[in-house]
């Protein structure tokens, strides 16, 4: 079936951080803080997340983004909302959490929403994911028209470490690293695209919380080794009692192992995922971790250990 007619796809993935480099071989480009998508455009527009969830109803302010190019195509890329000149995750996963429409409406008049392009997998009627990364990124140039609604992500060849500092600088997320020839292999992490990051951050599953002193609140976190589910600690800092109200509770803990310290805990269905950024460290710990935010295109399953 054709690639536009089935919209059904599911982006290449960017593998573990490593440490900044500089190569002649690869380009860089800033990684932005928010939704990554893709954009269907003929004559409408039509965006989807990871999960393939239309984005659409969330940021009707873009709905007119297919005018600005030039023929029918697919775009990999990320929903952004800037505020105060950088982008900002809470902001755009507030929006795609929220269902109702007049919140929308206000939030998408306050904060405007953005798509910055990375790459093109599909023009008119062709497929191109098997071009060269270069070659697909002068054929994303030369079919959109940039709009403040529509952007292409920028790029610097061979200095990867000097755009890291610049991003560190200016408390961006971080640098995506991408070999020059690389192509598109779609749902596959490969060491063509890898990213540097100042902070890491990883997916969990909440699995409980724990209300302590002054109202604070601590989430138990989990992630997946095949389908048992395994403990991974806690976050306190940036969580809020209220988000988590609404989560069905159980009767006992979902681990089949559960570390002590959590004797007063309220065990919740494994079934919401959050984003969790800490300081990387040599033994696998979260440490300084801080609550990002909850996410709605990753599913519990997904987010599993890392292994060797």
């Amino acid at each position: 079936m054709d690639l536009f007619e089935e919209k059904n796809i599911k982006p290449m993935l960017i593998s573990e951080m490593t440490k900044p480099f500089n190569d002649a071989n690869w380009i860089y480009e800033l990684k932005l803080d928010g939704i990554r998508c893709i954009a269907y455009l003929d004559k409408e527009t039509e965006l989807r997340n990871k999960r393939n969830l239309r984005l659409l109803p969330k940021v009707p302010e873009l709905r007119d983004i297919y005018k600005n190019v030039k023929e029918r195509c697919i775009l990999d890329g990320e929903l952004v909302i800037l505020k105060n000149g950088v982008p900002d995750f809470f902001e755009i996963q507030k929006r795609a959490l929220t269902s109702n429409r007049f919140k929308i409406q206000l939030s998408s008049e306050q904060y405007p929403a953005s798509f910055v392009a990375y790459d093109i997998l599909y023009l008119k009627d062709k497929e191109l994911i098997d071009l060269p990364l270069l070659e697909r990124k002068a054929i994303l140039s030369d079919t959109v028209n940039e709009s403040a609604k529509l952007a292409i992500s920028r790029f610097i060849p061979e200095k990867g470490i000097e755009l890291f500092e610049l991003a560190k600088a200016k408390k961006l997320e971080g640098v995506i690293a991408k070999k020059k020839d690389s192509k598109y292999y779609f749902d596959k992490r490969t060491k063509d695209w890898i990213k540097f990051k100042f902070l890491a951050d990883e997916d969990f599953v909440i699995c409980g919380y724990i209300i302590k002193e002054k109202g604070i609140t601590s989430i138990i976190l989990g992630q997946y080794k095949g389908r048992e589910l395994i403990y991974k600690g806690h976050v306190t800092l940036g969580v809020r009692y209220k988000d988590l109200s609404i989560c069905e509770t159980l009767p006992s803990s979902p681990f089949a192992h559960t570390p002590p310290g959590n004797e007063n805990a309220v065990w919740l269905k494994p079934k919401l995922v959050c984003v969790v950024e800490f300081m990387p460290n040599e033994k696998g710990m979260l440490r300084q971790p801080v609550f990002k935010g909850f996410r709605d295109d990753k599913d519990p399953l997904d987010c599993q250990v890392d292994t060797p």
